[in-house]
């Protein structure tokens, strides 16, 4: 399997351009290895193009999620069975963080290392409002891509290997301040429908 998915990463590297915007618009509704392995090799190649490439990897990945929501939409809990065999639970915690969390779930999923697929399929079955999925979908991929070739536009080498780490690092800080806002949203809006009611 390992092999495999080596051998698509360098079949995706070799179309260049075309093989980041197939593999991010894939990679978002299908197992695929995630497009950053390929935007960090082009923007080491040539940094002087890195916007251009997260700008590519930002707009496919969200054409691709929402080709993953149509699947969700039509295919319902089936087609999400069919491809996530072994994860047909992880839909059931989607659904939490949607209850909870609303579309912050969404940019959580689409800013992370956690599968962005699962949700942009979880999404079209628990009909979240598309325009929303979409907003908070780029919003998400392009905040992650970019920071990636931000980072090693001006680091370069010096740190690709913690790129991960500090994609983390970002996520977790990210989600607190959402999580901050929410609450404090919530608040507010049971305080006014309080002095509404009085």
């Amino acid at each position: 399997m390992h092999d495999f998915l080596v051998n698509i990463n360098n079949w995706f590297q070799a179309m260049g351009v075309q093989g980041l915007a197939l593999n991010s618009c894939i990679e978002s509704f299908f197992i695929l290895p995630p497009p950053d392995f390929l935007l960090i090799a082009m923007d080491l190649a040539k940094p002087e193009k890195a916007m251009f490439y997260a700008f590519i990897c930002t707009l496919a990945s969200a054409i691709g999620g929402a080709i993953g929501y149509a699947i969700g939409y039509w295919g319902g809990r089936p087609a999400f069975k069919f491809m996530f065999k072994k994860h047909i639970d992880k839909l059931d915690k989607v659904e939490e963080m949607y209850k909870e969390y609303g579309s912050f779930a969404v940019f959580f999923s689409a800013f992370t290392p956690v599968p962005y697929k699962i949700f942009t399929i979880g999404s079209g079955i628990l009909k979240l409002n598309f325009w929303k999925f979409f907003s908070v979908s780029l919003l998400g991929r392009g905040s992650r891509f970019f920071l990636v070739s931000l980072v090693l536009m001006f680091f370069g080498e010096a740190v690709k290997n913690h790129l991960e780490l500090i994609i983390l690092i970002v996520s977790i800080l990210i989600l607190i301040f959402c999580i901050i806002v929410y609450k404090k949203s919530k608040k507010l809006v049971k305080k006014g429908d309080k002095n509404g009611c009085n």
